[in-house]
């Protein structure tokens, strides 16, 4: 049971401005952006307020004829990036000497960007006057219109410019009676209740290995502008492929938690990549299997709903038995037992353990009053997301 709490959620939405900002401004900024990195890199600056002190006023007398927040983003960026840089530097990421922008963004705050999402409009400081422009928008973008608009980024791509908004919006978190353990797999979202079981089938590892393949093949064209047109095409398709299946994955979640008043528990993930260290096909599968940015998408839909997010620690939730607490052994293809009877499917074991600790029961303990048999009779339902993806044809947009 938790107390009732207000929370703040947070999503960025993308809209494409209908018309041309000034493009000497993404030039300029980026120059800008280039010098400070520069001056923190030489002197090992990762503070904003002291790059700041050090270097606003020089840039505003070099640079007059860009207001004055600009100056002020600007720094804010060239700190959040050579703190970047210095962090992959020592772990031996990045082999360049200096970091540097190369990207057309420029970063906005609230005095260089006005937005009326009533009118679909938006007014920018440029470095000629306050330009307004139309927005191109979606019916996905109207639910932004009782949210508070925060930071924002210009971003200047080949079919256009586009103004990336961070929104926020409090929600209450209501009390909770139980918890749906979540359990998050390369081809399944699995799912634990007190009612039993419920893997969502998503084939993820199946659509990454194919687009990666699709890929290999076409790294082999000579033409680089033809490569990167190709490239850039197929990987929008397989981004597109997985996040409509994670929406809809995670729309069914929040569905079983609304209907039992549950909390949703999930594993502490957060640094796994750091401690992926396998054979180089395992971790090239393992680093394209986006994780991350399914609980991500299952955690605001989730507090949109009222609905609480708990996050337990991984270690062994996948290989102690839930009942017992002894180690798991195989039993033949993704089927583990133990010798006090338990056979289960992996990942049903790793969302019966992660529910377990998120109700705070040792692992163990107790066989919990509401456990399936011992001997296997759980009754998995399955639902196909791959399968409904193929006959659906084209993805829809899920808010």
């Amino acid at each position: 049971m938790s107390d009732r709490q207000l929370e703040t959620v947070k999503l960025t939405a993308r809209l494409k401005l209908d018309g041309e900002t000034c493009k000497s401004l993404f030039e300029t900024y980026k120059v800008v952006v280039n010098e400070l990195l520069d001056y923190a890199h030489s002197k090992g600056i990762t503070s904003f307020e002291r790059l700041k002190s050090e270097k606003y006023h020089e840039m505003r007398e070099k640079y007059p004829e860009l207001p004055s927040h600009y100056i002020y983003t600007a720094c804010q960026l060239a700190r959040s990036i050579y703190k970047s840089f210095r962090k992959l530097k020592r772990r031996g990421k990045v082999k360049k000497d200096r970091p540097l922008l190369r990207k057309d963004v420029i970063m906005l705050d609230d005095h260089l960007f006005k937005l009326d999402l009533e009118n679909w409009t938006v007014s920018i400081s440029t470095p000629d006057e306050r330009s307004e422009f139309k927005l191109l928008h979606g019916e996905y973008h109207g639910k932004f219109k009782d949210w508070k608009a925060g930071q924002a980024w210009l971003i200047k791509r080949t079919d256009g410019i586009y103004l990336n908004v961070v929104f926020s919006k409090n929600v209450e978190i209501r009390d909770y009676k139980d918890i749906v353990g979540v359990d998050v797999n390369e081809n399944n979202v699995t799912t634990a209740t007190n009612q039993g079981f419920i893997m969502f089938e998503t084939k993820e590892r199946v659509i990454r290995t194919a687009y990666f393949l699709k890929r290999r093949k076409i790294s082999k064209i000579r033409c680089r502008r033809v490569k990167a047109e190709v490239l850039a095409k197929y990987r929008g398709r397989e981004r597109k492929r997985v996040l409509d299946i994670y929406h809809k994955v995670a729309n069914e979640i929040v569905k079983v938690a609304s209907k039992t008043n549950s909390a949703i528990a999930l594993e502490n993930l957060k640094e796994i990549r750091k401690r992926i260290n396998y054979s180089k096909e395992l971790n090239g599968r393992l680093h394209r299997w986006s994780f991350r940015k399914f609980q991500q998408i299952l955690e605001y839909k989730a507090k949109l709903n009222g609905i609480e997010v708990i996050y337990v620690n991984p270690h062994k939730t996948s290989s102690l038995c839930p009942i017992c607490g002894r180690k798991l052994s195989p039993n033949g293809h993704r089927l583990l037992k133990c010798g006090c009877g338990l056979i289960a499917d992996r990942d049903v074991v790793g969302s019966w353990n992660i529910r377990l600790r998120s109700l705070k029961i040792d692992v163990g303990s107790s066989v919990p009053p509401e456990s399936q048999p011992m001997s296997g009779g759980w009754k998995v339902i399955r639902h196909d997301f791959f399968e409904s993806y193929e006959s659906s044809g084209e993805p829809e947009r899920k808010c």
